[in-house]
């Protein structure tokens, strides 16, 4: 009997475990997403920041391609790439909490990570 509760423990603790690093993994991948299409942004407006403000562009909405002006779109841009900006420090900061958030499970339940060979 007492070997089953053990067991049932061992299984809750794995469980915890996985979720936790399934949680930081999923974080971790929109961390990259989103600084990526910040540097896709920046991309953009240190090409768009030295034309002319009349010079036609074209913006993709939605899978629509729309025509604008750069003088249109550079405030849309700078807009867009402030409001990525804080998403990631928000997704950075979510990023410690959880992981701090996993260390002191992992005192508190005594765990020790034994790296499986692949």
């Amino acid at each position: 009997m007492a070997s089953q509760q053990s067991l049932k423990k061992q299984q809750e603790l794995q469980t915890t475990y996985q979720t936790y690093k399934n949680t930081l993994q999923t974080i971790a991948q929109k961390i990259g997403d989103i600084e990526q299409e910040t540097e896709e942004h920046k991309l953009v407006l240190e090409t768009l920041e030295p034309l002319s403000g009349d010079r036609k562009c074209f913006r993709m909405i939605n899978g629509v391609l729309t025509e604008r002006t750069v003088k249109e779109v550079i405030p849309i841009l700078k807009t867009n790439s402030e409001g990525l900006k804080k998403t990631l420090d928000e997704l950075v900061k979510q990023y410690k909490t959880k992981q701090d958030e996993m260390e002191v499970w992992k005192k508190k339940n005594n765990i020790q990570v034994v790296q499986q060979p692949q």
